[in-house]
């Protein structure tokens, strides 16, 4: 008896490690949070992001989008999960103006950032100016001129109210002394649309979405938020090269909830670096004409904190928005 109880225990100790083995992270979908409609540069992202990602932690990425107040419904979602690895988010530059704003109302942040752990930078690219082609203007000094003669009657649209494009829109509005009417949406896509159907005559674009309707002729471009023009738009100038003391980047970041475990976070980690690296995914890339500008977590966090920085005095400036007349 004692012999048999001997093997028994054995048979236990080598199969502890085995159990752990089949237990370990990950060992069943993992969801993949898009804060906005399909069709924005978030979904752009991580729709070619996740079977990269798939291929290298042999499980299901499922993404979901969640949308709603420039990305906060969703990024609250993953700011509340459980931090187990298996909730996730691919966010854009908003994540750092929505505190900010709750702030400036005084009211409870629906989130913060301490609240997110950021896995890596997987790109960053400057928005685009575009306006609709029934507008009789050809350069970013001639558009300048027909706004500022029709004060508060022009309409931009936006991803949301203080959101990704919203933010740059408005750095650009008071950069140039100009009044215009907001029309908020709840994505890149609507935002595109709403451009496209003669809703609004313009609004700050990533290029990756831009870039097929420039082609076709559906919209004009006029400057870029970058230091350096975009290599697939040579002839479209920067703000800095027409005058304007502005820059701005339109970045998408991949985040787990904060205390994610430090061996969960390793492999997150780890697979991502991979999965930048992957020859799908950088084709999915170079098909929205969106550069990959990948920075692992710790380079990401300090660009992240200065980048938020700037995106919080930008914030201020604008003040309450829904006030203005």
């Amino acid at each position: 008896m004692k012999k048999h109880l001997r093997r028994v225990g054995l048979a236990l100790v080598l199969l502890v490690p085995a159990l752990g083995v089949a237990q370990g992270y990950p060992n069943r979908p993992i969801t993949v949070i898009v804060p906005f409609p399909p069709g924005g540069i978030a979904d752009l992202t991580a729709r070619p992001f996740a079977p990269a990602l798939e291929r290298v932690l042999k499980q299901p990425i499922v993404i979901q989008n969640r949308t709603g107040a420039a990305g906060a419904v969703g990024a609250q979602a993953v700011a509340i999960a459980p931090p187990d690895g298996y909730t996730l988010l691919v966010a854009l530059v908003s994540i750092s103006s929505v505190p900010e704003v709750d702030k400036l109302f005084g009211r409870q942040p629906i989130y913060t950032r301490d609240q997110f752990t950021g896995i890596a930078r997987l790109n960053a690219d400057p928005p685009m100016l575009v306006v609709h082609p029934s507008i009789p203007t050809k350069s970013l000094k001639e558009f300048v001129a027909l706004a500022k003669g029709h004060q508060g009657e022009m309409i931009f649209s936006s991803s949301g109210l203080y959101g990704a494009s919203h933010v740059p829109y408005e750095m650009f509005l008071q950069a140039a002394g100009l009044k215009m009417r907001h029309l908020p949406t709840i994505g890149g896509g609507p935002a595109m649309t709403a451009v496209l159907g003669g809703h609004a005559v313009s609004w700050a674009s990533p290029p990756g979405i831009a870039s097929p309707h420039l082609k076709a002729g559906k919209v004009k471009a006029f400057a870029t938020w970058g230091a350096k023009r975009l290599p697939d738009f040579p002839n479209v100038p920067t703000f800095k090269e027409s005058g304007y003391d502005i820059e701005y980047y339109l970045w998408t970041g991949f985040f787990a909830p904060r205390n994610v475990p430090a061996d969960v976070f390793k492999t997150l980690r780890e697979a991502t670096r991979q999965a930048a690296q992957d020859p799908e995914f950088r084709k999915g890339m170079d098909k929205i004409q969106t550069p990959i500008a990948y920075q692992d977590a710790d380079e990401f966090k300090a660009w992240w904190d200065k980048d938020a920085e700037k995106i919080a005095a930008v914030v201020k400036r604008m003040g309450k928005v829904e006030d203005r007349k």
